[in-house]
């Protein structure tokens, strides 16, 4: 096959260049050109018709009331969880990149859900990482049904497309993305242009057939998708495997859905069968101690569309620093640091020579505002070493004046609390329910934080 024009294109300020040299020349950014495909012209205007096309091929112009929106077709992966993530189930001709550290449990995930779709769902496992004796192993180990799958062992993006039009599969799995390279370009597997090219072409591929695709992605030491920022926006969604070293849990964040919510969270089991769904995930993130301990609130938060119980843990101890630490872990440090100040300055509590460590257990990071109430009622019991009382529960978001404001389905975090069993709950006023109907649970009302440190 001859070879396609390439070009060197500038990562930062996406500038053109005809050969490759060091710093680019539009921006004076070092070490940022990579090798792209420059596709001709008459493959640029292919692709599939739609309703949006005129009869000679061209676009035309049409009112968006006109255009039928229908619902998306559906299929269940037979894992709940996975589902739920997925926004309710694999959307036909989606593209989802999964991602996570090595060894937490994306290939066995992506394994067991084919296997749970089985022959209703004809799959196609590519793997350009292990052999197909080691994927044959994984599944005997795991005791999956690998009936309706089939397994290829490539690399070259343009064989696999080859095969995939011969067997015709609804689902693929290309593991890894990293792995995978164009005969287009020259660049070496694994570099910006190659990965960018040969999801480019799976992607074009699912949306022209209807097939579904799993990307499995490698991540940098930061924690990010290794490769090119642009993969994530041409997928259709973004899924992160995360978990503590040593732990057996595991959790599947979606960060990016364009057929479902954002942050929306599943959470997995690792055992010797592989990942075992956590029907009721609030139990493992609350202590499994049953007295009240200093320095221990729950609080509910909310991600995507479930509530969810986690224990928020703060440790309270006199610093022989100049400059006391503040460690927050699955919290963002810089808001604690501004909570400590509102504690000082309109709760009379000051903590500016003591270290102060917040820990949220489970290794589940908190990203909204519900998480500021609980924050200082922890500080504030580990400090003052008395705990809160048995069974109580507090979310709301705390301003730098002091108020207690108001956060999002309020009425479904305290349903949430009563379910599992708690007697008391300290809300902000506006998210109390006007009669009360959980008759074992005290809803405490609050509008400032002095009132909410007297109530608990």
């Amino acid at each position: 096959m001859a070879k396609a024009k390439t070009a060197y294109v500038c990562a930062d300020c996406g500038g053109s260049h005809s050969k490759w040299q060091g710093q680019c020349a539009e921006c004076g950014a070092w070490n940022t050109l990579s090798e792209v495909a420059l596709a001709p012209a008459s493959a640029a205007r292919g692709g599939a018709r739609h309703a949006g096309w005129a009869g000679d091929g061209g676009p035309r112009v049409i009112a968006l009331s006109e255009v039928q929106g229908g619902d998306e077709k559906r299929t269940s992966t037979g894992i709940g969880e996975l589902d739920r993530v997925l926004g309710g189930g694999l959307v036909e001709g989606s593209v989802v990149l999964v991602g996570g550290d090595p060894g937490i449990g994306k290939s066995t995930l992506l394994l067991q859900a084919m296997a749970a779709m089985g022959e209703r769902l004809p799959s196609l496992y590519v793997t350009g990482e292990e052999s197909l004796a080691q994927v044959a192993g994984r599944a005997q180990r795991l005791g999956l049904s690998v009936l309706g799958i089939k397994a290829l062992a490539e690399t070259a993006v343009e064989r696999i497309l080859e095969h995939a039009a011969k067997v015709r599969p609804a689902l693929i799995v290309a593991d890894s993305i990293q792995t995978l390279w164009s005969e287009m370009l020259t660049a070496a597997p694994g570099s910006v242009s190659q990965v960018r090219e040969s999801a480019a072409r799976l992607v074009r591929y699912a949306k022209e057939t209807g097939t579904s695709v799993f990307l499995v992605g490698h991540v940098t030491k930061e924690g990010g998708i290794a490769g090119p920022r642009v993969l994530e926006h041409m997928v259709d969604a973004v899924l992160y495997f995360e978990g503590e070293s040593g732990s057996r849990f595991r959790i599947l964040r979606a960060f990016k859905n364009r057929f479902g919510a954002i942050n929306e969270l599943g959470v997995f089991a690792m055992s010797d069968k592989g990942l075992k769904e956590v029907p009721n995930p609030s139990a493992i993130f609350l202590s499994g101690s049953r007295e009240p301990q200093p320095g221990s609130a729950v609080m509910v938060t909310r991600e995507g569309t479930r509530p969810l119980l986690v224990e928020v843990q703060a440790l309270v101890d006199k610093s022989p620093l100049a400059n006391p630490r503040r460690v927050a872990l699955g919290l963002e440090q810089n808001r604690l640091a501004m909570l400590l100040a509102v504690l000082h300055r309109h709760g009379g509590v000051g903590v500016f020579d003591q270290d102060v460590f917040v820990n949220v257990v489970g290794g589940i990071r908190v990203q909204e505002t519900a998480a500021d109430l609980p924050v200082l009622l922890a500080v504030l019991s580990s400090l003052r070493d008395r705990p809160l009382a048995e069974k109580t529960v507090a979310f709301g978001e705390v301003g730098l004046s002091g108020e207690i404001r108001p956060v999002p389905n309020g009425e479904e975090r305290l349903k949430e609390a009563a379910t599992h069993g708690f007697k008391r709950a300290i809300v902000p006023s506006a998210n109390a329910p006007k009669r009360n109907p959980y008759k074992d649970m005290e809803v405490i009302a609050v509008d400032r934080l002095a009132q909410a440190l007297a109530a608990a």
